[in-house]
């Protein structure tokens, strides 16, 4: 006679997550018995929804997984196999309870990424100075990049030596427009890029060209859309915010531009952007772009690309962005990741 299930109440969410694995395993195991005794052998369900093949041929861009308290690994993206849309993913970063994985981000190994902290300063990171490691492993502290100061951690990671700007948007919707020439290898580790109280710590960032649009989003799935030229040189509102609201999301888009939105929830939406009308100008209160009320990512992509989208306890999935139906309109999203007692919190993509 099976033992009751004891009362799981207390125990670390990564600890409940990986004994409902094992629980989804264990019945697995036992429909294949009974498939096997009543002489239907099938494959369990999970495998079912889960195929994983590779996705590539071999490849010198790199995945980037980092902490907020700056844990890092590089894994070469070909070693990531593709899932479809819904899976469960596979454990990547193995981070500490207290410091989990916070960012994604795709490169190229001979690239260096730009890393801005919560204090507003910048770092660059060559991605040579990470030893490369498999999809499932610690990582290594990154505290060659610069020593972080009390209370301070990382939220936006961009590869460099890109033409264009970067842009910087605070927790408050301020918005700012760096040159890329600012980011280049004679920067000193460290640089402050604004002074934070005005409008915020950083919340988002992105690589733009000049002339395109920007696509600023917050939590609770509300955006605003631009051109960035508007931005001034000392910065500007980019969005006015609801008292309880903050920025999650910074993104460059033309009206062809497609955009993948994730919440926390493992839901995503691929929104077509001629559907997202721009404003004249920037500091307006946004509208709906999501169904959500915790929007944590987003990012411009092309039909032919990937998304890899990491969780909290540091699982990570790869599924192609044509699997995501495309909108012009306001969705809730579909199912892109399984969820057991976590929740999503970072994305990337590249072909």
């Amino acid at each position: 006679m099976p033992l009751p299930r004891p009362d799981l109440t207390g125990l670390p969410a990564d600890v409940i997550a990986y004994i409902t694995s094992l629980e989804e395993e264990l019945r697995d195991l036992q429909r294949l018995h009974i498939g096997a005794r009543e002489g239907a052998v099938r494959r369990a369900p999970r495998e079912a929804e889960e195929p994983s093949f590779p996705a590539e041929p071999p490849t010198t861009i790199n995945v980037v997984t980092l902490s907020a308290l700056g844990l890092a690994k590089r894994t070469p993206r070909h070693l990531y196999q593709r899932q479809r849309r819904g899976g469960m993913g596979v454990f990547d970063l193995d981070a500490p309870d207290n410091d989990p994985p916070a960012l994604l981000v795709a490169a190229d190994e001979q690239e260096s990424l730009l890393l801005i902290t919560s204090k507003s300063r910048a770092f660059r990171l060559p991605l040579a100075n990470l030893a490369e490691a498999p999809v499932r492993s610690r990582g290594q502290a990154i505290t060659a990049a610069g020593p972080l100061l009390a209370d301070e951690r990382f939220v936006c990671a961009l590869p460099t030596d890109r033409s264009g700007y970067v842009i910087v948007v605070s927790e408050r919707g301020q918005v700012r427009r760096f040159g890329s020439h600012l980011f280049g290898e004679s920067m000193r580790p460290g640089t402050v890029l604004y002074d934070i109280a005005y409008g915020g710590p950083p919340a988002a960032a992105c690589w733009t060209a000049g002339d395109e649009d920007l696509l600023i989003a917050t939590r609770a799935g509300n955006a605003i859309r631009f051109a960035e030229r508007q931005v001034p040189v000392r910065g500007c509102l980019g969005i006015r915010l609801e008292r309880d609201d903050v920025v999650t999301v910074a993104a460059n888009v033309t009206d062809d531009a497609q955009v993948f939105l994730l919440s926390s929830d493992g839901k995503g939406a691929l929104r077509q952007m001629s559907g997202f009308r721009a404003n004249k100008e920037p500091g307006a209160g946004g509208k709906q772009v999501m169904k959500t009320d915790d929007l944590v990512a987003a990012v411009t992509v092309e039909e032919d690309e990937d998304l890899f989208i990491i969780s909290q306890l540091g699982k990570i999935i790869r599924f192609q962005t044509v699997e995501v139906p495309l909108k012009e309109g306001v969705v809730q999203g579909v199912n892109c990741m399984d969820l057991r007692n976590d929740r999503t919190v970072a994305l990337t993509a590249g072909r």
